[in-house]
């Protein structure tokens, strides 16, 4: 693993941010308005739905930063961030590629709009290239995938992926929310595109929904131009929280982290427990991988299966965990 951690801590604080800063504010301020004045070409007018107000624009800087990007847009829920990257690469007739066992969110776009759409998919073993090769058509414009797959806790072959992506002319897609830019950045291995359910680990507070697609200049236009068309960029003061919430995004992931990977050896050592699906563990098959790419494991919780015939409890229940159900729409409590 390298230091990557250490230097993190400062860019998620400053990086992106502008100097001078806005009228010597510190912290960039909420810019609510929807009305602006235009240049003086008439060109490049601050629009909220367009995502160019000035608070949507210094979000936009600082995400790119955060995952070593070009360029970046904010969205309304991580859902139109996959679905607005989709869309930016994927027409009538087209075919994807899509690896791992999908968020469900993710997995019913697929499953329940993607005929309407035109579309059509091959779901393929994010660990098999010979999987990706039997499910290449002439029509296929994209690749698919998780960083960590949800729920299951798997990490594939993302460099594989991201080459076999770029020697077909496909689009490479990752959806990097477990991971979050501070334990990986796919950029690095070749990704085009990086989305995040920024709802959750990005902005860490649990009180706003939002998404993220990061990549090139030019692909991210291609993104902007239907997110604009779909009215489904992130409003001002939506784009103001998950702005403060990066400037605690290393400190937060790390403890997570270190959270998880307790909890994890915790069960793994439970005798009520069969199984615990986290790559940290040295028992976990892809931890040789997640440790070359990652610095850290991922800040979701570990996945796991109880011994015994299977019941409704959950199984930390079970082992004398106390637990309470809730949506993992933020991990202000991990």
């Amino acid at each position: 693993m390298s230091d990557m951690p250490t230097r993190f801590d400062t860019l998620a604080v400053h990086g992106g941010e502008p100097r001078p800063a806005a009228g010597g504010s510190v912290v960039f301020p909420i810019y609510q308005g929807t009305v602006f004045e235009s240049g003086d070409d008439g060109d490049d007018v601050p629009y909220i739905r367009l995502g160019t107000n000035p608070t949507q624009r210094h979000l936009h800087h600082r995400l790119a930063v955060l995952e070593g990007a070009e360029a970046a847009v904010a969205t309304a829920s991580g859902m139109a961030a996959i679905a607005t990257a989709l869309h930016s690469v994927l027409g009538s007739g087209d075919h994807l590629i899509a690896a791992g066992s999908f968020y469900g969110g993710t997995h019913q776009l697929l499953a329940e709009h993607a005929e309407r759409l035109g579309w059509t998919f091959d779901l393929v073993d994010p660990d098999d290239e010979e999987t990706w090769r039997r499910a290449l058509r002439p029509g296929t414009k994209a690749f698919l995938t998780e960083t960590i797959t949800n729920p299951l806790i798997r990490v594939g072959d993302l460099a594989g992926m991201a080459r076999f992506a770029r020697e077909h002319g496909l689009t490479s897609i990752v959806d990097n929310t477990l991971a979050t830019p501070v334990v990986f950045r796919p950029h690095t291995v070749g990704f085009d595109l990086v989305c995040h359910s920024a709802t959750k680990a990005l902005n860490g507070h649990s009180d706003i929904a939002a998404g993220v697609v990061t990549g090139s200049g030019e692909r991210i236009e291609q993104v902007a131009s239907v997110l604009r068309a779909h009215g489904s960029s992130l409003d001002p003061h939506a784009a103001f929280l998950l702005a403060r919430g990066l400037k605690t995004l290393a400190l937060r992931v790390q403890r997570q982290n270190a959270n998880a990977m307790a909890v994890a050896e915790y069960l793994a050592g439970h005798e009520r427990i069969a199984q615990v699906r986290y790559p940290g563990l040295r028992t976990h098959p892809d931890h040789e991988r997640a440790s070359a790419l990652f610095d850290g494991y991922g800040s979701g919780s570990p996945s796991s299966r109880s011994a015994g015939p299977r019941q409704r409890t959950p199984s930390s229940a079970r082992c004398g965990c106390r637990t309470r159900r809730r949506a993992s729409a933020g991990w202000n409590r991990s």
